[in-house]
């Protein structure tokens, strides 16, 4: 049996039913005081992540790690990330989303102050997995909360505070983490600590402010085998696409064993999943169309999202000699673009309810980004790469969010959670492989580009560099023509990888292009057949609808 407390609502409007009173009926005022609260824990999620990216070059370089490093240093945290993002949605329908959003803010800033006290790379890949456990919560709870308080036709109103939150984390934390690592008195281990009195800050206003439905039942069932087999699964896939092509060939028994189990884990997951009383991924939202093909959007979009991000600040410093703090400032270009493009189009659907048109443009302009970004090298010029940034960003900005907005439009409210969520597993998920399948890529690129071009200069490239050229080097310490090739490599193999990444965001085009276009509706849960007198359509005409 579940029961529910209602928020703070007006219910006077004689238009509506009680039902609706509970869930639809919250001011203007008591929106913007619910959502102040998560905006700053969304705030202190990005700047604790972004905040960390143009120190990595420096963390690796001082812990002794190498470009594998590197990439699992971003890829726990989006492994956990992704495993766990499910099993937050589920939760989310059965328990208070209010004290699941505190508790994923607590293990976020714990796990991430642990960071800062790693030794060894070792113990900070860890911390990041750690991390990355509460980030999944923070991702999903975020945009279920937001879900829950505002109606699909009005949310667009709200976007403009989102993405002013996630560009000021972005542009600030890359800027911040890059004086902190820059000032000697500091050194890069403030990174993971700068976040604590946000954070501190945050559970406070939400514990003021956020006042949403308790949902309260007695036969809560939690799907952890679920859990376990999905997690199983994505680590074992990921786990190889790093070592191939290193410890191991890319066609050998080892990449077999690894691949097969990871299908055999996936299709028992499935079979779970069919089973569950409830299922962390309910299967019957994909006999929707709609949900379908954006969730596969969104696996791509991740991988170009998380792709792009993640290996700029190694492009700046080690392919261009720029500073951390120079390296966060010259990628603001592409995040204006996301900011301006996220929050210009929540608007516009606000009015006019349509949005598929901006899906469509957002993935023109991501694959032209992508592909463009593919021909730079150390000595491009910046306004050209300032261009290509600004309309990556633009793509993004205008693809991600409105990729959930699509998929939330189509279930009822007692499903929103998993819905939710399914599109946020799909996106870290993306970003995961993406992430370590380019940086496996980019470190076999550099080595080769290394090795070629110390063949030129008659030197053994690991005599020079320290390594065999996929090890992070320290620029200032190497010779002018040997420096010349190692920025010349980077600045190459980064290229290389955009290259690679550009026919994915085409797949995401194309996916995009099949997606019907249902108008917005105007009222949180069309499954209690509440009169929606705003909606173009009657719902009853509607072609696709949410399946039972």
């Amino acid at each position: 049996m579940a029961t529910s407390t209602p928020p703070k609502a007006r219910r006077d409007d004689p238009s509506r039913t009680d039902q609706d009173a509970e869930t639809a009926s919250m001011t203007h005022r008591q929106i913007m005081e619910a959502l102040s609260g998560l905006l700053l824990g969304m705030f202190v999620s990005i700047l604790s992540s972004t905040v960390v990216s143009n120190a990595l070059p420096q963390i690796i370089s001082d812990l002794g790690g190498g470009q594998s490093s590197y990439t699992w240093v971003v890829t726990a945290a989006l492994l956990t990330m992704t495993a766990s993002t499910p099993l937050w949605g589920k939760l989310a329908d059965l328990f208070s989303k209010k004290l699941l959003v505190q508790l994923a803010l607590v293990i976020f800033v714990l796990a991430s102050a642990g960071a800062g006290l790693a030794q060894d790379t070792g113990t900070l890949i860890a911390f990041r997995a750690v991390q990355g456990l509460g980030a999944g919560g923070l991702a999903a709870l975020s945009q279920i909360i937001i879900a829950a308080m505002i109606p699909p036709r009005e949310r667009g109103r709200y976007s403009g505070y989102l993405g002013a939150t996630f560009a000021v984390a972005t542009v600030g934390g890359p800027l911040l983490g890059g004086v902190i690592t820059d000032t000697p008195w500091l050194g890069w281990r403030w990174c993971f600590y700068v976040g604590v009195p946000f954070a501190v800050l945050a559970l406070l206003v939400l514990q003021k402010t956020l006042h949403l439905p308790v949902v309260r039942r007695d036969d809560v069932k939690v799907d952890w085998l679920g859990a376990f087999l999905v997690t199983a699964s994505v680590s074992l896939l990921l786990i190889w696409v790093t070592l191939a092509g290193d410890s191991y060939d890319w066609l050998s028994w080892q990449s077999g064993a690894m691949v097969g189990a990871s299908v055999v884990l996936g299709a028992a997951f499935v079979l779970v999943e069919s089973r569950a009383a409830e299922p962390i991924i309910p299967l019957g939202l994909f006999r929707n169309r709609t949900i379908t093909l954006t969730a596969l959007a969104s696996l791509f979009v991740g991988i170009a999202m998380f792709g792009a991000s993640v290996f700029l600040s190694q492009y700046f410093q080690l392919a261009r000699g720029e500073s951390p703090t120079m390296s966060g400032v010259l990628t603001i270009p592409m995040i204006g673009g996301l900011f301006v493009s996220s929050t210009v189009s929540g608007l516009v659907i606000t009015r006019t309810g349509r949005w598929k048109a901006w899906l469509v443009a957002g993935g023109v302009l991501l694959s032209a980004g992508l592909g463009l970004l593919g021909t730079m090298r150390y000595d491009t010029p910046y306004w050209h790469i300032a261009v290509f940034m600004a309309l990556l960003g633009t793509g993004i900005g205008m693809m991600m969010q409105n990729l959930v907005l699509a998929t939330q439009n189509q279930v009822a409210l007692s499903e929103l959670g998993a819905a939710s969520s399914v599109l946020t597993f799909f996106r870290s998920l993306g970003g995961a492989v993406g992430v370590s399948v380019l940086g496996a890529v980019l470190a076999q690129r550099i080595t080769d580009y290394v090795a070629d071009g110390m063949a030129e200069l008659g030197i053994r490239s690991e005599g020079a560099t320290g390594g065999d050229g996929s090890a992070i080097p320290d620029l200032d310490a190497l010779p002018a023509p040997v420096r010349t090739v190692v920025e010349s490599a980077y600045g190459h193999g980064v290229a290389d990888i955009y290259l690679y990444a550009a026919p994915v965001a085409v797949l995401a085009l194309l996916l995009v292009l099949f997606v019907k276009e249902v108008p917005l509706r105007t009222v949180l849960d069309p499954s209690r057949g509440t009169a929606d007198p705003a909606d173009p359509a009657d719902p009853a005409e509607r072609t696709e609808k949410t399946p039972a």
